[in-house]
């Protein structure tokens, strides 16, 4: 294949676009990989710079605004529905637009003001390498979305279809003719759950393989938009910052790399997962912010003390540059977490998704910080406390009660959701499964449990325990004991500001709100039962399910 000159594309033809670019002398360094793929190589077309990987795969950059215009594997046009094209966020607007080869590299850069964005092609592989660089706040929230056109792929996530005829919330939450609901948001995986995403046909794939998200924000528990299809076609996102529910501030700087890798109908190759990806090709690309693998180093944990081995364990880095996790081993608590950026993280172990410990640790490039085990508390996790009884187990998430499972893929008002109200009797065996995972002010605020005391239980003061994911419109629980004794309005704690029980997440700030309930409280007559009524107490929301709400942890009365 020859550039727009004629001639041959060798390891050093450079043909920039408007400006030179200054990564340019950079890839001329040194060169990882094979000797180029017959095809391999790329060419002007007047309006696009249009790279062929030599494997099948020819896609197109746009030279005035950085979208990618075409996505083709084998002869099928995969790129655009709607008339938009594949972008950061939106599309950037007026861009400087280069590009480089250098042996079996070909690198696409985009300036964007503050912002820089690149797309890298390698020879013989049927994947994009793409990178983005946010320095500020001066672009918004921040992502890259595939647009895919109709037709193409089978819906086989129907969840996260958004073509249904009625419009039920925010014009992005819908509901069908049978009452399903649908929303790009009911994506189902938190961050840690998945490292691709896309379709198959079974003879072609597209994928999104999404980038170890260190300068994301949010967390390895985060949830946020993955894909849609619409009768227009289909979207595969990379979310690198989304404000929706996030409980973390934006974190700026290089994000990547996220792939977008097209296969003959299989999963992409675990080569490109967070977890292995391996990009020293990339180290002398010139890539603004890149630090390569030497530059990085590694946490190891000898193990965790103190689990309870019912239940996974995550161990958690993050200060305000930069986010890491690894998952703890089963058997002993042994955790190692690599390729982390030099700096000082505060470090947080996580009974599912609950924060049993913090500690802080620093990381020095080249180096592994080996850590002695870790013992947690046993009064760290409240699930160790005695208690007459308990609904739910702590765990940091409303998972066991009434539609939790639902709630990360259907709105709310589903018609697959059971009923919202009903009352709840510790002791039944169902006390759980009754009690719903949300509450809300407008919806079922005031929702009963029954339970009974023993003469010497009700003769005491206890302390009541209310443990929340997340809350909306500052939704907090009030409690009111045998229509005798009523709790203060307890303030607020720090929760996201957006939606979040609509949009397919509970994922917010753990808080346990405590209750301290005196003797005369509870009712003398050990055979009756007595009566806690939680109300959602705010003066803030709308109406329905944008009412104030919160989601449910557990829920216990402590000896």
């Amino acid at each position: 294949m020859s550039g727009p000159t004629g001639r041959p594309l060798g390891r050093r033809t450079f043909v920039l676009g408007s400006a030179a670019a200054a990564g340019a002398a950079a890839l001329a360094g040194p060169l990882a990989g094979t000797a180029a793929a017959a095809g391999f190589g790329w060419s002007d077309d007047g309006s696009n710079y249009v790279v062929d990987t030599g494997a099948g795969l020819v896609f197109k950059v746009s030279k005035t605004n950085g979208d990618l215009t075409s996505l083709v594997y084998k002869g099928t046009e995969y790129q655009g529905y709607g008339g938009k094209n594949s972008h950061v966020e939106s599309g950037l607007g007026t861009s400087t637009v280069t590009i480089a080869q250098s042996g079996s590299t070909i690198l696409v850069s985009v300036a964007y003001g503050t912002l820089k964005h690149y797309y890298a092609a390698r020879s013989g592989e049927n994947n994009v390498y793409l990178w983005t660089d946010k320095a500020d706040s001066s672009v918004t929230a921040t992502r890259y979305i595939v647009r895919v056109k109709a037709g193409l792929f089978l819906n086989d996530e129907p969840d996260s279809y958004t073509y249904a005829p009625t419009v039920i919330e925010s014009a992005d939450v819908f509901e069908k003719s049978d009452g399903q609901t649908r929303a790009k948001h009911y994506s189902k995986l938190r961050v840690m759950d998945y490292s691709y995403i896309g379709w198959t046909t079974g003879s072609v794939g597209l994928w999104i393989v999404r980038s170890n998200h260190e300068k994301a924000s949010g967390g390895p528990f985060y949830r946020s938009l993955l894909r849609h299809q619409s009768a227009d076609g289909g979207g595969l996102y990379e979310i690198l910052y989304y404000g929706e529910n996030q409980t973390e501030s934006e974190r700026y700087g290089l994000q990547g790399p996220y792939v977008i890798a097209l296969t003959d109908g299989g999963a992409p190759s675990p080569s490109l997962y967070p977890s292995t990806l391996t990009t020293s090709w990339a180290d002398s690309l010139g890539i603004s912010g890149y630090v390569a693998a030497g530059g990085r180093g590694r946490v190891a944990g000898v193990g965790i003390t103190g689990r309870d081995t019912a239940y996974p364990y995550t161990v958690g880095l993050a200060n305000s540059a930069a986010q890491y996790w690894g998952s703890a081993r089963s058997s002993d608590g042994y955790f190692s977490i690599a390729g982390v950026l030099p700096g000082t993280y505060t470090l947080t172990v996580f009974k599912g998704e609950l924060a049993v410990y913090t500690s802080s640790v620093t990381v020095s490039a080249g180096a592994t910080t080996t850590l002695n085990t870790i013992a947690v508390p046993s009064s760290n996790d409240p699930g160790n406390a005695t208690a007459i009884w308990r609904i739910n187990n702590w765990d940091g998430t409303p998972g066991g009660f009434k539609n939790a499972d639902l709630m990360t893929y259907a709105h709310p008002s589903d018609v697959r959701a059971a009923s919202w109200t009903g009352n709840v009797v510790v002791g039944s065996g169902t006390e759980t499964s009754a009690f719903p995972c949300y509450l809300w002010k407008d919806v079922n605020s005031g929702i009963v449990v029954y339970f009974k005391l023993t003469a010497a239980q009700a003769a005491a003061a206890h302390t009541l325990r209310i443990g929340v994911t997340t809350a909306y419109a500052n939704g907090r629980p009030q409690v009111v004991v045998n229509d005798t004794w009523t709790s203060a309005v307890p303030s607020p704690p720090t929760q996201p500001s957006t939606r979040s029980l609509t949009v397919g997440s509970y994922r917010g700030n753990n808080h346990t709100f405590t209750y301290s309930v005196p003797a005369s409280a509870w009712l003398t007559d050990t055979s009756a039962y007595n009566t806690l009524k939680i109300y959602v107490a705010s003066g803030s929301g709308t109406t329905s399910y944008l009412s104030a709400g919160t989601s449910i942890d557990a829920i216990d009365l402590l000896t």
